[in-house]
C-alpha cells in the first residue's frame, strides 16, 4: 500500500486501539521509517483544518529526547475514511515496557531516563504540547556508550498529543488506564502536570517493578482518585519526595518538567559520587548557556565525525598529539570530535575546557605544571601529564559559550598570536557549520506541509 504517493507500508509492527504502525519505505529520500496511522471517523472541513493544525505543529517538534517525527499528514484518498498518519524515525531497539518484564532496574538508570524524558516533556509543553500517553511502551531506550553506562531514552508516539492554548481546555479519556493522571481519569481539563503525573508513575515502575495502579481499565483509572500510589520509603529520601510530588492528586501542586530533570540531574551526580559541580567552573550566564546549548541539539550525542578534519588539521598545524571540539555539559564535558584521545567524555571539574569557557577569548596555558591556574587540576598532577592546553571558545551569535576547540601537548610549549589566531578561525569554521545546521533545521521546519 502507498500512503499519500511516498510512503510504501510493508509489515505491521504494532497496534493499537485505533492506530496501526507499519515499517514502511520512503520513496522519495529511500529510507527505512515507521509510520502510524490513526483511524477517525468521518469529518467535516472545520474538524480536517484543526487536526491539519495540529499534526503540522507537531511535526516540527525538534529534540534529542524525542523520537523524531519526519512528517505528519492526513490521506484523504477513500472519501469518508481520513487516515492521519505520523512518519517517525525507525529505532531499533527494546521499548521500557519489554525492559521492566526483567524487574526493577538500578536507581541510576532510572534517574538517567527520567532526567531525559523530563527534559523531553518540558520541551513539548514548553511548545504547548501535551503528550497524554506518556507509558513503558511509548518509551524507547538505547546506549551511546560502548561500556553501557549511560541509559538514554526517548519518548515515542504523539497519537493522541494534543495543542493546548489559553482559551481552548483539552479534556477526555485518552492515553492507557494505568497511567492516566486524575484530571485525565475525571475528564477534566488537562495540561503539562498531566504528563508529570504520568512520568511519575513510570518511574516508580522502575524502581520497584510493580505498577502503582493495576488492574483492568475502569478500576485501575478510578483507583488514583480514591488513593495515592504507594511510594516505599526504601527508595530513599530523595526519590520518595521527588515521586510525591510528581504524584500529588491537585495539578497545580505537581513540578514542571524543567524541575524535574534538574531533580534527576543531582542525583545523576550523587551517583558518580559528588553533589553538584565546583561554582568555580560555572559561568553567571550558566542557565542561559545551557539552553544555547540544547538549542544546537548537540548534548548527549555520539561523536560528530563532520568535525574530525577540523581537529585532524589543528594537530597537523600545531604539530599537538590531541585536539578536541568539546561541549561543556551541566556535569561533563562531551568530546564532539577528539584527534589523538579515545575519551569521549570527561566529568566537567577535571576539563580544562571548562576553565576556558569562562574566558572572553582565547585560554593559554603554556606550562601547565608551573601554571597556578592549571597545576593542581588531576589532568596535569596524574600520570595522564598534561603540560600545555590551549583552547578558544565556541561562541554563538548571542555571546554564549558552547565549548571549546583546543589543542593539547605532553611538553611545555609557546604559543604565538598567529597561532592563537589560526585556531580561532579553526573554531569559527565549527561555529558556521553549527550554525548552518541550525539554519537549515530551522527552513526545514518551516516548509508548508502537503496534506
Amino acid at each position: 500500500m502507498l500512503l499519500d504517493g511516498r510512503y510504501r507500508l510493508m509489515n505491521l509492527i504494532g497496534t493499537g486501539a485505533n492506530a496501526k504502525v507499519y515499517r514502511a519505505e520512503d520513496q522519495v529520500l529511500g529510507r527505512e521509517v515507521a509510520v502510524k496511522v490513526i483511524q477517525r471517523p468521518s469529518m467535516n472541513e472545520e474538524e480536517f483544518h484543526h487536526d491539519d493544525a495540529e499534526i503540522k505543529l507537531l511535526a516540527r517538534l525538534n529534540h534529542g529526547n524525542l523520537v523524531t517525527l519526519l512528517d505528519a499528514g492526513i490521506d484523504r484518498i477513500e472519501a469518508g475514511h481520513p487516515q492521519i498518519y505520523l512518519v517517525m524515525e525507525m529505532i531499533e531497539g527494546a521499548d521500557l515496557k519489554a525492559r521492566l518484564t526483567q524487574g526493577p532496574m538500578p536507581p541510576r538508570h532510572v534517574a538517567q531516563i527520567g532526567h531525559d524524558l523530563a527534559e523531553g516533556l518540558a520541551y513539548i509543553h514548553n511548545n504547548s504540547v501535551v503528550h497524554r500517553d506518556v507509558k513503558p511502551g511509548n518509551i524507547m531506550l538505547f546506549n551511546y556508550d560502548d561500556d553501557g553506562s549511560r541509559l538514554r531514552a526517548k519518548l515515542a508516539d504523539f497519537g493522541v498529543a494534543v495543542v493546548i492554548s489559553e482559551d481552548a481546555h483539552v479534556s477526555g479519556i485518552y492515553g492507557t488506564a494505568g497511567y492516566l493522571s486524575p484530571e485525565q481519569a475525571k475528564s477534566e481539563p488537562i495540561g503539562p502536570a498531566s504528563d508529570i503525573y504520568s512520568l511519575g508513575l513510570v518511574l516508580l515502575e522502575c524502581l520497584t517493578g510493580q505498577t502503582a495502579f493495576s488492574g483492568p481499565p475502569l478500576e485501575s483509572a478510578v483507583a488514583r482518585l480514591l488513593r495515592d500510589p504507594v511510594i516505599p520509603s526504601s527508595l530513599g529520601s530523595e526519590w520518595v519526595q521527588l515521586l510525591t510530588a510528581m504524584t500529588a492528586r491537585q495539578p497545580e501542586e505537581r513540578p514542571t518538567g524543567r524541575d524535574v530533570a534538574l531533580a534527576l540531574a543531582d542525583m545523576m551526580m550523587s551517583f558518580r559520587g559528588r553533589r553538584r559541580v565546583d561554582a568555580s567552573v560555572i559561568p553567571v550566564d550558566e542557565p542561559l548557556r545551557m539552553e544555547e546549548v540544547k538549542r544546537y541539539d548537540i548534548l548527549d550525542t555520539p561523536p560528530d565525525g563532520s568535525f574530525d578534519r577540523i581537529t585532524a588539521l589543528a594537530s597537523r598545524l600545531f604539530a599537538a598529539p590531541i585536539a578536541i571540539v568539546s561541549v561543556v555539559d551541566h556535569d561533563r564535558i562531551w568530546f564532539k570530535s577528539h584527534h589523538g584521545l579515545d575519551v569521549e567524555q570527561i566529568d566537567r571539574e577535571p576539563g580544562l575546557c571548562a576553565s576556558a569557557i569562562l574566558q572572553n577569548g582565547p585560554w593559554i596555558v603554556n606550562d601547565a605544571p608551573a601554571d597556578p591556574r592549571a597545576l593542581t587540576n588531576s589532568l596535569v598532577a596524574s600520570d595522564f601529564g598534561l603540560k600545555f592546553y590551549a583552547g578558544v571558545p565556541l561562541k554563538t551569535r548571542d555571546g554564549y559559550n558552547l565549548g571549546t576547540l583546543c589543542v593539547l601537548d605532553f611538553e611545555p610549549r609557546d604559543f604565538s598570536a598567529e597561532d592563537t589566531q589560526t585556531l580561532e578561525d579553526l573554531a569559527a569554521v565549527v561555529m558556521d557549520s553549527l550554525e548552518l545546521r541550525l539554519e537549515s533545521r530551522r527552513q526545514l521546519l518551516e516548509e508548508p506541509m502537503a496534506v
